[in-house]
């Protein structure tokens, strides 16, 4: 396979295997707590849970995450395409398109323009201030995008993850005076892409439809006005 081309040297099957086994019993286990206990970030539940069977089965991260990355970066990009499933569900009969379209695309422009700008406040590296331009999409749309736009790569993979955990945490407390579960979701795809969309499952179906909807058609807006944008500003 040409995935073991890319794990390290001397990787097995059964390895393979098991790094993919572990991650899936983090998830399982992740997901059930986060259904009994109110307010437990499912996301954020399951990496504590992978770092602590890696403690318990004394297994290295760095050979762990070498092993695990190729695995899920192939895996990434069908399920981001699976996400047009839930939205060819919703049901769009009475939906607000205008006002909708008008939220996503508030919501694309401040959520490149306000990292943007507030790394250029902070005199932060013209590299990191292109990185940041990806922050509100998922990591196969941020990737492609900071790519053309020439962005370090590595550094805008961490920002998408960092900023999708970070909403997908504190979601929940949020969301406490809110009861429409549209709202939820529609935020939390939006603010959190696919960690958002993550959590808004946990909510309802409908939560989760939603933040689908938001989660793709932000990653839609935001890729074709960035580098449109920063070719004619640069």
């Amino acid at each position: 396979m040409d995935l073991f081309k890319l794990m390290p040297e001397g990787t097995t099957l059964f390895t393979v295997f098991a790094a993919f086994l572990l991650t899936l019993v983090a998830h399982t286990l992740a997901r059930i707590l986060s259904k009994r206990i109110s307010g437990l970030p499912m996301v954020i539940t399951a990496l504590v849970l992978v770092l602590l069977f890696l403690f318990i089965f004394d297994w290295d991260y760095d050979h762990y995450y070498a092993v695990a990355k190729p695995v899920f970066d192939h895996l990434l990009g069908y399920v981001t395409v699976l996400l047009a499933i839930p939205l060819a569900t919703m049901n769009l009969k009475g939906l607000p398109i205008k006002k909708l379209s008008i939220i996503v695309i508030i919501a694309s422009l401040v959520g490149a323009l306000l990292p943007m700008g507030l790394a250029y406040a902070l005199s932060l590296s013209h590299d990191t201030i292109l990185a940041f331009a990806t922050r509100s999409v998922t990591t196969p749309i941020g990737l492609s995008v900071a790519e053309i736009i020439k962005a370090p790569l590595a550094l805008a993979n961490l920002i998408i993850i960092v900023s999708g955990l970070l909403g997908g945490a504190v979601a929940k407390p949020m969301f406490r005076n809110i009861s429409d579960d549209r709202a939820k979701g529609l935020a939390l795809g939006l603010a959190a892409h696919a960690f958002g969309t993550v959590e808004a499952w946990q909510i309802s179906h409908t939560a989760g439809r939603y933040a689908a909807f938001g989660l793709a058609v932000n990653g839609l807006v935001t890729a074709v006005w960035v580098p449109i944008f920063l070719a004619a500003v640069l």
